[in-house]
């Protein structure tokens, strides 16, 4: 078990606690989880920054906002833009952006001072060249992205477009599936981006164990396998 393991955020946010216990005596405005490598970030009046375990800073400089380890390095705001740091403090690239996320498999959402969204790699690189709408976050190898139009598709960790097909909206794949919304309603497209069924519902969530609870066009709620068979009723139909 990690350092951290048990320690969890206290109910007023403030402070961390461990078996009930608070694990230091200071108090904060705001107080994010630990993350590894045994972090947690903290605000205070307009100053944010990373505590260790025994509520110490764990660098000097000090940030308007502060976010979560992942892959080593954090998203942070500074007066003059996002960007990310590493667990001493010290900057993982020189650029600043507009926005950034997190790291999850060395890419980064992030978007641009123009506006734009992009894959960046731990040193601050673009990993492409192409600039989209909107840009999520990779799971499974692949991330949507939003075009000009509006409508999303699925590309790979070298930018380029998966399957070509084109969706109103999209989610990333869940263990091989990833939701989808066409002109008619939400499916479930496997990772060539062809529907799994015919049917179309008003909502659905991703596969769990082969199985999703979804929403019909007449407002009951189900759980269909994944072709798209109705397995359990969890609500009949809107009466009209």
């Amino acid at each position: 078990m990690t350092a951290w393991a048990d320690v969890i955020v206290a109910g007023d946010h403030r402070h961390h606690l461990r078996r009930g216990q608070p694990l230091y005596p200071e108090r904060y405005d705001d107080v994010l989880d630990f993350r590894a490598p045994g972090l947690a970030p903290v605000r205070l009046a307009d100053r944010a920054w990373h505590i260790t375990l025994d509520g110490a800073a764990a660098y000097d400089r000090r940030f308007q906002r502060t976010f979560g380890f992942y892959e080593g390095l954090a998203s942070v705001v500074s007066p003059d833009g996002w960007h990310h740091i590493d667990a001493t403090g010290v900057d993982a690239y020189p650029g600043r952006f507009e926005w950034c996320g997190n790291f999850q498999g060395e890419r980064c959402a992030v978007r641009a001072v123009d506006r734009a969204y992009l894959h960046i790699d731990p040193r601050g690189r673009p990993t492409y060249e192409r600039r989209w709408r909107y840009v999520g976050d990779y799971r499974e190898g692949l991330a949507v992205v939003q075009g000009a139009d509006g409508r999303s598709t699925h590309i790979d960790l070298a930018g380029e477009l998966v399957h070509g097909h084109w969706f109103v909206d999209l989610d990333v794949p869940h263990k091989g599936y990833a939701r989808a919304r066409d002109a008619h309603g939400w499916c479930h497209v496997n990772r060539q981006g062809k529907p799994a069924y015919d049917r179309r519902f008003a909502m659905i969530e991703p596969f769990y164990n082969g199985q999703a609870r979804v929403e019909t066009l007449d407002s009951a709620l189900m759980i269909i396998d994944e072709a798209g068979r109705a397995l359990v009723t969890l609500r009949p139909p809107r009466v009209r």
